[in-house]
């Protein structure tokens, strides 16, 4: 699941933004000033940020500027009510990689989005193993192992086990697991990611620490045990 920091002062588009981007299954943060913003920026792991031009306390040309400094390949995106060229072509120069106009329509942001994720993961090594405590999974061979047990799952739990894993201390809805497993175009009843969890679990918990763990009334996480 992609990680979105969104840095607007103006809390109801900042509001309409997260519902947005998590509706298409992103998790997202947001703060509403220039200090706040890049200090949550420089904390790392965002797989795009999206950055107003005009904020209190730090403008979001000086953000980005002192954020390039310590990070060049994570993805920004400017947003502005100021449409005049001088404008994007700065920004562009100290390092944006798209410039937005508000107003905007959703369907344009959220493709433009798409695009910038599409470059990004692009440029990421995808690792082959992925590790949670003592469990351990193969993405190129789809083995998955714990305590150096091995355990036969179907295609569908590999899958599932394998974004829960990517994916490590972070809730993840119905929705998001339907959408990343079953696909966009999946119809039914979203039950079904309630019964390959216990089928997981099963497989995966039975006789050891739950590592698969739900969170009532919001989704599921794989995290260790009382944290």
């Amino acid at each position: 699941m992609a990680r979105i920091l969104i840095v607007e002062d103006e809390k109801r588009l900042g509001r309409l933004l997260t519902l947005e981007l998590e509706y298409e299954g992103y998790s997202v943060e947001v703060q509403h000033d220039g200090q706040s913003g890049l200090e949550a920026a420089l904390e790392g792991g965002w797989d795009l940020i999206i950055l107003d031009v005009m904020l209190p306390s730090l403008s979001g040309m000086e953000i980005l500027r002192r954020f390039r400094r310590e990070d060049s390949l994570t993805p920004v995106m400017m947003l502005t009510a100021r449409n005049e060229i001088p404008d994007k072509v700065s920004g562009l120069d100290l390092g944006a990689n798209d410039y937005v106009s508000k107003p905007f329509e959703n369907e344009e942001l959220l493709a433009r989005i798409r695009v910038q994720l599409r470059e990004h993961k692009k440029g990421q090594p995808q690792k082959e193993i992925l590790h949670f405590e003592d469990l351990t999974v193969n993405v190129k061979s789809r083995e998955v192992q714990r305590n150096d047990e091995q355990i036969e799952l179907t295609p569908r739990e590999f899958d599932l086990l394998h974004h829960l894993i990517a994916n490590q201390g972070h809730v993840l809805n119905r929705e998001q697991l339907i959408q990343a497993v079953w696909g966009y175009d999946f119809i039914g009843d979203t039950n079904i990611v309630d019964v390959y969890i216990r089928y997981l679990r099963k497989k995966i918990d039975t006789d050891a620490t739950p590592l698969i763990h739900t969170m009532r009334g919001v989704g599921y996480i794989m995290k260790r045990a009382n944290r």
